[in-house]
């Protein structure tokens, strides 16, 4: 799929099978069966071109990515709190990357104070008093009961 992203046209297997072998031997089965079970799944199309089957990408690798977490954050029990863990784990770079996201598809700005998860401080992204003081406290995050090390070195549990 990432030759198939990159080159963001309808490709051949013959194609494919070029690009991937200046990093590796590979057969021409191989990437022909990889291209086939693709179509199957759905995530290319394929049309007739002599030959060849030329096959394009359904969607794009951004909204491959943004189904992936989707699909992850539905499954969390908790929903608030994976996201905070989560944003726990953003670089500055990708706090950043996600507050201009948000402002592309919010009506109202992006809120910059220290109210707002995304610009609290790097190492306690959802840092600061909730929004509305009637919301109460934000979702925990992840405690030693649920698999994190308690600071102090010791193991959950007690036992060192």
């Amino acid at each position: 799929m990432t030759r198939v992203w990159q080159w963001n046209r309808p490709v051949t297997v013959r194609e494919v099978l070029e690009d991937l072998q200046q990093e590796r031997s590979i057969a021409y089965t191989t990437v022909m069966t990889v291209m086939d079970n693709l179509h199957q799944k759905g995530w290319v199309r394929r049309e007739v071109d002599g030959r060849a089957y030329r096959y394009t990408a359904v969607s794009t690798r951004a909204a491959y990515s943004a189904a992936l977490m989707n699909e992850a954050w539905s499954q969390s029990d908790n929903p608030a709190a994976a996201l905070v863990a989560f944003f726990g784990m953003m670089s500055p770079e990708q706090r950043e990357a996600l507050q201009d996201a948000v402002r592309m598809v919010s009506p109202n700005p992006v809120d910059n104070s220290a109210d707002n998860p995304l610009s609290g401080p790097a190492g306690n992204p959802a840092g600061g008093p909730p929004a509305n003081p009637e919301d109460g406290p934000p979702e925990p995050t992840a405690t030693a009961a649920e698999g994190s090390a308690p600071a102090d070195g010791t193991e959950p549990g007690g036992g060192r």
